[in-house]
């Protein structure tokens, strides 16, 4: 197939359906005519790039075209087989000379969609793609080197939080010898530009946008080691960033109070930079005192406004990293320094703002997110925090804390809301981790000024007193948890359950953050709190809570606070089966919810704590309880029909996995009749097609073939379900899928069906293997055949031989050789190494064709790869799904996205095939001494020379097993005396 020029009268069709797009009533209808065009039209992402660049053409339907195509390229890029490689070779021959000739709003999305296409092809399979970009750059068109820069930048950016590889430092050298020079050409030609059209305001601001992309890219260029070129350039490098660090200009000053300038921005980017030099290089930024006394004066200058806010927390950032410098100890470590630096620049940032009050009173939920989750990491209060790691300031600031003037006059709360605020930076070394601080700083007794000033904020009234003074009380005994005994925190919980009533958004919802982190503590792997502290305040607890949650008055509003239902599914995992009386009413709660939400799904954290809340009530009630599971289905299949039905994409993948889990836990001989009737929906081409169903209906398809693949078969589903197998392994994207699949039959279908399909099945695999092998797709393959010989069903490992031989001689062998012996020291995890050790010990102790003389000469190969296994180092995994479940964190563990996000309390248990079998080393001793009373003319002695078998450790000749040493001088074998 050829790429052709796109006809018109198809461009206008496709400018038409974007344009539906744009209009409520025809929205749904244009999209699904899009979305069959692209599966149809190889063309289509060259002709919606021809449709952008038609400067005739509607702005609105250019635009959108461009959100198309990126969001086309997020879909396809990384699946082979959607896009034809001439049609990917095409796109990137012509998109980024698009990109420089297209508006700025479209230059964005087609800046995206090139980054998207670099994370797949950048550099192996794009290796022209930095002479595309440097060889755009035009010494006088501004807008087209910003639409280069900006893409350059939207590339090389993900360096900087990438771990030091080869791999990676090979691909910024490649980068390295190609940009530099252009690179710095253009920040030489831009300085001089800024400075001759100083008074030109418009020509001014394209130029300094220019500039803070070049800014950007500096650090990105310097992120991971610093490149012989910046280092020959050091000097003229660092005159140019101090030279606009005290830049000024009156036509760049931002009018607005609020939002940062253009010059603000640049300013706090070079801040970045030298920070980034004074941690990594700094043995060669000889120019660092003089930022030092350049940024300390910019700080006890410049306002406080907000539009400063990121530039005075970039540049105290900077600060904060010198002082740990011992080289520059002496700048800060006189008392004279210490004292201006302290009163000057850290405590003036500690207090609370006008600006932060105003967003604690109409905007709680984002004051809620900067403070608790670091979002804040941008404000002058976080940037002044960060100072309190310096020994010597913390003794200074330690100085500074004095509640006086509050105790003297309560109006003067924002002194105790500094001072809380300072105590806590000094007593937080940096220690924190999800479970909560491990160590505090020895200036502060924590507990000791919890009860003197922290408490009292407490036992007042809910509602009485300064609501911030309450958060502030509230933050502290979150903060400091760990440090407080059982006892302790047991006296002050109903003071937390007592301010969920408080009709302050910020109290209630920091009250529920409390609550959830203190009955997350764990001590010694056990919960402090387990379901019977808790129980004389479940039902409060979740009644004021769903209360809270159920005020909200729109879809949206309802789902905004996820900390609120985060605390809701802590509860229900504390109290787990103790709620038996209420869990209906719950339940009918979490229906209740669910059916709002899912008229706009517009929080994904919210949305998966209400299923994993489900998903928990069902865990903890419906396990050998059919009554119980009869209920809940009863209660939730209504509710997930409709989302079915109504294809609410963000829920679908929840619904399947709860529906998995309801119908594991189903004991009958059959299959229950609403889920046979469920079943073929399942099998519909159109619900695969969505990425985020995938994992989710494996794992239900998994379910319906344990619980009854006899029905299946029966009900012809089988050879549907082997289409969806083929089908997933025919994406890069999704093998792990088919091959979870192709695990589950194999396990569950009876083997005269098995035997109709089994050759098929292998030609499949090896066909991929051939065509487009992957080492994920290998290793896969590996896991599958070993997986296959290690459940010893169908006739046992010779029947996996024959299966193999049946379409080619010695076929089995070929593989075996080509794939499973090199691959198999590669399986990582305790236990799929388990499962293909037990399926080599098969393969040499069990299989009638291995011992033949047609196979006999690889018998010392499989044994020399099974040796080799065992000594390669690896973790015993021990899994407890009522640890995983309890030690999960959804705040910092999960990345929550709009495709799948597996449920920790729905899903399915790692269960070994081989768990009834001896560990690995003991059952090989076993086999290999039944293995010699079935030969005792010892003709295997020839092959267990050859690999050295008697040089093996002591445990492999004297293994433990439960009946006692299994020693091989006992097995009939004649051995050597050398054992």
């Amino acid at each position: 197939m050829s790429v052709v020029s796109v006809n018109d009268q198809y461009l206008a069709t496709l400018a038409n359906l974007l344009k539906q797009t744009l209009e409520p009533t025809t929205r749904q209808l244009a999209e699904g005519e899009l979305f069959t065009a692209e599966a149809k039209e190889p063309n289509f992402p060259i002709a919606i790039l021809q449709l952008i660049t038609k400067e005739n053409t509607d702005p609105s339907v250019r635009f959108a075209g461009s959100l198309l195509f990126k969001n086309y390229v997020k879909r396809n890029w990384e699946d082979e087989s959607k896009i034809p490689s001439e049609v990917r070779n095409a796109i990137k021959e012509c998109i980024i000379d698009i990109l420089v000739s297209v508006p700025t709003n479209i230059q964005l999305q087609l800046s995206e969609a090139v980054t998207l296409i670099a994370e797949s092809d950048f550099p192996a399979n794009w290796q022209n793609l930095i002479q595309q970009l440097s060889g755009r750059l035009d010494p006088d068109d501004y807008a087209r080197n910003n639409g280069v820069l900006q893409t350059a930048h939207s590339i090389f950016k993900r360096w900087r939080h990438q771990f030091r590889s080869d791999p990676l430092f090979a691909e910024i050298n490649f980068v390295l010898e190609q940009f530099c020079t252009p690179f710095f050409q253009l920040l030489q030609n831009t300085d001089s530009k800024i400075t001759e059209y100083a008074q030109n305001k418009q020509r001014l601001q394209v130029y300094m946008q220019t500039l803070l992309l070049l800014m950007k890219l500096f650090y990105d260029l310097n992120c991971q080691d610093i490149p012989p070129f910046f280092e020959d350039n050091m000097e003229q490098c660092m005159a140019l960033l101090h030279k606009y660090i005290v830049y000024s200009n009156p036509l760049l000053e931002s009018e607005s109070e609020d939002e940062a300038g253009i010059l603000e921005k640049i300013k706090s980017s070079i801040c970045e930079i030298i920070t980034l030099y004074t941690m990594k290089y700094e043995e060669l930024f000889i120019m660092l005192p003089q930022f030092v006394e350049t940024v300390w004066l910019l700080l006890t200058t410049i306002g406080i406004e907000a539009k400063y806010d990121l530039l005075v927390s970039k540049s105290m950032a900077f600060l904060s990293t010198v002082v740990k410098l011992e080289r520059y100890h002496n700048l800060f470590n006189n008392e004279t320094a210490l004292t201006q630096f302290c009163q000057k620049i850290v405590l003036p940032n500690m207090y609370l703002r006008n600006i932060d009050e105003e967003l604690f009173e109409y905007d709680p939920i984002e004051f809620i997110r900067r403070d608790i989750e670091g979002s804040d990491s941008d404000t002058r209060r976080r940037a002044a925090s960060d100072f309190c790691n310096n020994a010597e300031l913390c003794q200074e600031l330690s100085d500074s804390i004095d509640l006086q003037q509050y105790n003297e006059n309560p109006n003067n709360w924002k002194d105790k809301d500094a001072a809380i605020y300072l105590l806590t930076s000094i007593a937080t070394p940096g220690t924190a981790t999800k479970h909560g601080l491990t160590v505090v700083n020895d200036l502060v007794n924590v507990v000791e000024w919890f009860t003197k000033n922290i408490l009292p904020d407490l036992q007042t009234p809910v509602d009485s007193g300064q609501p911030v003074l309450k958060v502030d009380a509230i933050k502290y005994l979150y903060t400091f948890r760990n440090q407080m005994s059982k006892p302790g925190l047991a006296t002050v919980f109903p003071l937390l359950v007592n301010h969920l009533s408080s009709t302050n958004y910020v109290v209630h919802t920091y009250a529920a953050i409390a609550i959830e982190r203190i009955l997350f503590m764990r001590k010694d792997n056990t919960m402090t709190f387990n379901k019977y502290d808790v129980k004389p305040y479940t039902q409060e607890l979740l009644i004021n809570l769903f209360r809270l949650i159920e005020a909200g008055t729109t879809p949206e509003t309802l789902a905004e606070n996820d900390y609120l239902m985060k605390a809701v599914m802590r509860v229900i995992f504390t109290s787990r089966d103790d709620m038996s009386p209420y869990v209906g009413d719950i339940l009918s709660h979490l229906n209740k919810i669910l059916g709002e939400i899912s008229k706009n799904p517009s929080n994904p954290r919210f949305n998966h704590y209400v299923f994993e809340s489900i998903g928990a009530l069902v865990r903890f009630n419906c396990s050998d309880n059919p009554i119980a599971l009869q209920n809940f289905e009863n209660m939730l299949f209504g509710p997930f029909q409709i989302i079915l039905q109504q294809d609410v994409v963000e829920f679908v993948p929840y619904v399947f996995q709860i529906f998995s889990q309801l119908l594991e836990l189903h004991t009958e001989a059959q299959l229950p009749d609403v889920y046979k009737g469920m079943l073929p929906a399942l099998l519909t081409p159109n619900l695969w097609e969505s990425s985020g169903n995938i994992p989710a209906l494996v794992r239900f398809l998994h379910a319906y073939l344990y619980r009854d693949s006899l029905a299946i078969v029966a009900n012809k589903q089988l050879e549907p379900i082997l289409g969806i197998f083929q089908k997933l392994i025919a994406s890069k994207a999704n093998d792990k899928y088919g091959l979870e699949l192709l695990c589950s039959i194999v396990q569950y279908v009876h083997t005269g069906t098995l035997n109709q399909y089994i050759g098929a099945i292998i030609s499949l695999l090896l066909r991929r293997l051939q065509s487009s092998k992957t080492e994920k797709f290998a290793l896969g393959f590996v896991n599958f055949v070993c997986f296959f010989i290690a459940i010893n069903l169908h006739g046992g490992p010779d029947y996996v031989i024959h299966a193999f031989d049946s379409i080619q001689d010695k076929l089995f062998l070929d593989v075996l050789n080509a794939f499973i012996i090199p691959d198999l020291q590669k399986i990582q995890g305790y236990t799929d190494r388990r499962i293909c050790a037990i399926a080599m010990i098969r393969l040499l102790t069990q299989s009638d064709l291995i011992l033949s003389e047609k196979y006999i000469s690889t018998w010392p190969v499989i044994l020399a790869a099974l040796i080799k296994l065992f000594e390669a180092p690896t973790e015993i995994e021990s899994y407890d799904a009522e640890e995983e479940l309890l030690n999960f964190d959804f705040e910092e563990d999960r990345q929550f996205q709009t495709t799948f996000a597996k449920l920790t309390t729905a899903s399915k248990p790692r269960i070994d095939p081989t768990a009834s079998i001896p560990e690995p080393k003991v059952y090989l001793a076993q086999e290999l001494q039944r293995l010699s009373q079935a030969y005792p003319d010892g003709r295997y002695w020839q092959f267990w020379l050859q690999v050295g078998i008697f040089n093996l450790p002591v445990e492999f000749c004297n293994s433990k097993s439960s009946s006692g040493t299994i020693n091989f001088t006992s097995s009939g074998l004649p051995v050597p005396t050398l054992i």
